[in-house]
């Protein structure tokens, strides 16, 4: 429901906003009563549920129900807070209400990630020649995290903070190179273009973005897709950045794993090249 919020109509974004703030009540209502809480009609629901891949009612109901009971078990151990940060909270409200928005975003993200998808990123990125990374804004910090780490392990990685040296890359770019763009919205014009240059010049293409749906997801050949729960402090990507890296993480273990042996002595090899080492030892 989150990663559709950007697709959905006035009516049918009211109806999801209704069950992403409170799912366990929610999934009680009738389709009568939900339509009457959030404004709207029965149709509208018949419509959102649909434009969401279910065919009936009850079976949105019961997949909504049961993921609210799993996240209430899952994060029992977590402070109870609920809401989004207001004006008022204390420092232990604030710290407590970010702490679960962060270890949503995270378990969101794991159960929403396509592993059918991350392994075909994987095989891309393991098998490319040269792997350019973009992003805008808070954004571009996660890119800079992917493009160290395959460094670490000996790959050819490029970061481009910069919007014209990004599109000058792109157009660069071959068949045996591999374009990573990440964008929270996927509608960040820079990104989608960047991506839309490098599949034209030849390259394989690989998003990171928590609407698959959007322009940037319909622009790449491999969608990986985050789950992310923000706040009002949106604009300071805090569930965004967190699922981001997570999807990273994720992407860059699995090519490590795909020459283990090498990895592991890259980065061994690495780790001694930045640590300090006395006079003796050297």
């Amino acid at each position: 429901m989150r990663a559709a919020l950007p697709a959905l109509r006035p009516s049918e974004r009211r109806i999801a906003q209704a069950f992403l703030d409170s799912p366990a009540d929610s999934a009680l209502l009738s389709m009568a009563d939900l339509a009457e809480r959030c404004g709207t009609s029965p149709t509208s629901v018949v419509r959102f549920y649909r434009r969401i891949g279910y065919a009936h009612y009850r079976d949105l109901r019961i997949d909504v129900a049961r993921e609210a009971t799993r996240e209430k078990l899952a994060h029992a151990e977590l402070p109870a807070v609920s809401g989004d940060i207001d004006r008022d909270d204390t420092l232990d409200q604030i710290v407590s209400k970010v702490a679960l928005n962060e270890t949503l975003s995270i378990s969101d993200t794991m159960n929403a990630l396509d592993r059918g998808a991350l392994a075909r990123a994987v095989r891309l990125v393991a098998g490319a020649r040269r792997v350019d990374g973009f992003g805008v804004g808070a954004s571009s910090f996660v890119s800079l995290d992917l493009q160290h780490k395959l460094v670490r392990i000996g790959r050819t990685a490029l970061n481009w903070r910069d919007s014209h040296a990004a599109r000058t890359a792109a157009a660069t770019l071959d068949d045996s190179c591999v374009a990573i763009a990440i964008s929270h919205s996927g509608t960040t014009i820079d990104t989608v273009e960047f991506v839309t240059i490098a599949r034209q010049a030849g390259a394989s293409t690989v998003a990171i973005t928590n609407h698959g749906r959007s322009p940037l997801g319909e622009v790449a050949d491999v969608v990986l897709t985050t789950a992310a729960r923000e706040t009002r402090f949106r604009s300071g990507a805090l569930g965004s950045r967190i699922a981001q890296l997570m999807v990273v993480d994720c992407l860059f273990t699995g090519v490590a794993q795909t020459s283990y042996d090498a990895s592991m002595a890259a980065l061994r090899n690495t780790y001694a090249a930045v640590h300090y080492r006395t006079v003796d030892e050297t």
